[in-house]
């Protein structure tokens, strides 16, 4: 395999979002009259669409009430929550080391471009990208199977020299329904035995094991 580009998740792979996340949930959820659950007990909540998490939060599917729950978390987390959020160490390294390479990259997030773009500017590591994708604020594009799609579509990219990264089984289950390999990894929100199920060509435990296959892959 030699890959070109590469597609990086934002929550849990790139940063730490556990603080900023949980705490908007939490305020959300108190908005809504609902139960709200300690931080430790919404860890899953990072990585799917919000939408997934709050239609299991408020047991309901009526979309005006998820809606209305993703306003609520959007009115602390746009302030406050979007910077409690920490740079994964060993990043850094890996983004100038896969530069090196000339590989491309990209980020792919659920979460809301507009967002995501703020982040990825806050920790200084726009440089690095060409371009940050993530969702439209309404919802679109939030599942990563049609966030991918739209990326190689708009970039004019190859599936099969194209591999997506990312610490939950919603990167790899997206990567495999558009013929990209996956990466998982294991210092975010997803266990080995939920990445491993997706059949990645990689689960990376420490940042350096992503530069270290991804420089073998792209000499092949």
């Amino acid at each position: 395999m030699s890959f070109t580009t590469v597609l990086f998740d934002l929550d849990g792979t790139l940063t730490d979002p556990f603080e900023g996340i949980t705490r908007s949930i939490q305020y959300a959820l108190e908005k809504m009259g609902a139960d709200v659950p300690e931080g430790k007990d919404l860890h899953w909540c990072i990585g799917p669409p919000l939408w997934d998490s709050f239609e299991v939060l408020l047991n309901t599917s009526d979309r005006s009430d998820l809606d209305l729950a993703v306003a609520h978390y959007r009115e602390r987390y746009t302030v406050t929550g979007l910077y409690e959020n920490t740079l994964i160490d060993g990043i850094p390294d890996v983004l100038a080391s896969l530069g090196t390479a000339a590989l491309d990259l990209h980020v792919c997030t659920s979460k809301p471009h507009a967002y995501a773009g703020k982040i990825v500017d806050h920790f200084e590591m726009m440089p690095h990208f060409g371009k940050v994708y993530g969702s439209e604020l309404d919802g679109q594009r939030s599942r990563k199977a049609e966030l991918i799609a739209h990326i190689l579509e708009e970039e004019g990219l190859s599936a099969d020299e194209t591999v997506m990264i990312g610490d939950r089984k919603h990167d790899l289950i997206g990567a495999n329904a558009n013929g990209v390999d996956g990466i998982g990894v294991l210092w975010g929100y997803g266990s080995r035995e939920e990445l491993e199920a997706e059949r990645p060509v990689l689960v990376a435990e420490k940042p350096a094991d992503i530069s270290n296959f991804l420089g073998r892959a792209h000499r092949k």
